[in-house]
């Protein structure tokens, strides 16, 4: 008897006005629904994901997985809420009800923002899915933008809601921004005109995720198209971020446009050829050409075009059918080789840099010459 008496005693105390058996219920009542969160994401590792793996289809991966931690947190937030019911905390000096019930209301909101954000990526994994089946390349680019853009509402939204749950009014919250309009304005200029040149970027499409360009200094492929800029990998690997503001006023050399590459070369050879041997090598260089299987056939030029300083000249122009870097090369190493061998069946010689000196012989009658090379 005493012994209960003791626990009735010990039961019936009180802290900020809330008997000690209340706060022990609220506590159960916290533990369980921790307890279920563990629960759920038993529930979801070892059940609901292995299920949804056997489906042909992603999406169902996709939403279980952006579910399944708000759902747990849901539990949580249910239990807090359970709790300050049961503790019933007073009003005075201090709500303290109410300053719990707010806390409440901003875990609430910030579960279903996090739900929100998280299924964003459901309908990315739809509109991308969309965008491969289509031709253009522009749905590809936009399918990102969409994310960001509806990322970025939510977060907004998410803000709107907690400063109203608070008690603050949204409307003198936006019309203290009408009031200070022009500062917010002039702030956010170089953010405004960088959504501007994304949009325009897009619109336009000077270029493509991939591509490689050059823009000023700056030389690489495309990594990403941002919501605020463009990201470039360099041949160094390095990444280069620009402002897409800045890259929508500089003029952009596309490379990956380019439907073949050219090669042009000038072929010296010695002065001592002969008409006719020049024009053997011209048109021996031509059927070269006219067979290479990585030339293009549908222009090429091979020319005795100059008297040089130290060789007669043959300009080669002439186009690869490849645009890929390293495929241009081989077949313009090649190209070279073969031009070689060309010169050398002939029975000529490619020039080198070289100068003939004449030196006059005052008591001779004729001048003496001296070759340096």
């Amino acid at each position: 008897m005493e012994t209960l008496s003791y626990l009735q005693q010990l039961i019936d105390q009180t802290i900020l006005g809330i008997s000690l058996l209340r706060f022990i219920i609220a506590f159960v009542v916290l533990f369980i629904a921790l307890l279920l969160k563990r629960v759920i994401a038993h529930i979801f590792t070892k059940t609901i994901f292995k299920a949804a793996q056997k489906t042909s289809s992603q999406m169902d991966d996709i939403l279980l997985k952006n579910l399944n931690k708000p759902a747990e947190f849901l539990v949580v937030v249910i239990g807090f809420y359970l709790g300050i019911e049961i503790l019933q905390l007073p009003n005075q000096p201090t709500n303290l009800d109410q300053l719990a019930r707010n806390g409440v209301q901003v875990l609430l909101t910030f579960n279903l923002a996090w739900f929100c954000y998280n299924m964003v990526s459901l309908l990315e994994h739809w509109l991308g899915h969309w965008a491969v089946q289509t031709e253009s390349t522009l749905d590809d680019h936009l399918v990102p933008f969409i994310r960001k853009s509806l990322r970025v509402f939510i977060v907004f939204l998410a803000i709107l809601f907690l400063v109203q749950n608070l008690g603050y009014s949204i409307s003198g919250l936006l019309a203290s921004l009408g009031l200070g309009g022009l500062a917010v304005a002039l702030a956010a200029k170089d953010s405004l005109s960088n959504i501007f040149g994304s949009i325009m970027i897009l619109l336009d499409r000077p270029f493509t995720i991939g591509d490689w360009i050059k823009a000023g200094d700056m030389e690489g492929t495309v990594d990403e198209i941002g919501f605020r800029s463009t990201r470039i990998r360099t041949f160094a690997k390095t990444q280069i971020t620009v402002p897409n503001s800045v890259l929508m006023n500089m003029s952009i050399d596309n490379f990956s446009q380019m439907p073949k590459r050219r090669i042009k070369l000038t072929v010296g050879v010695t002065y001592d050829t002969t008409p006719t041997q020049m024009r053997q090598a011209v048109a021996a260089i031509k059927q070269m050409l006219r067979e290479h299987p990585a030339i293009h056939q549908d222009f090429f030029l091979v020319n005795f075009t100059d008297f040089g300083a130290s060789s007669l000249d043959i300009m080669v122009y002439c186009f690869t059918t490849s645009t890929v870097w390293g495929e241009y090369l081989d077949a313009r190493e090649d190209v070279c080789l073969k031009i070689m061998e060309t010169v050398e069946s002939i029975g000529l010689e490619i020039a080198f840099p070289s100068q003939t000196l004449y030196v006059h012989d005052i008591d001779s009658e004729k001048p003496e010459t001296r070759t340096n090379q």
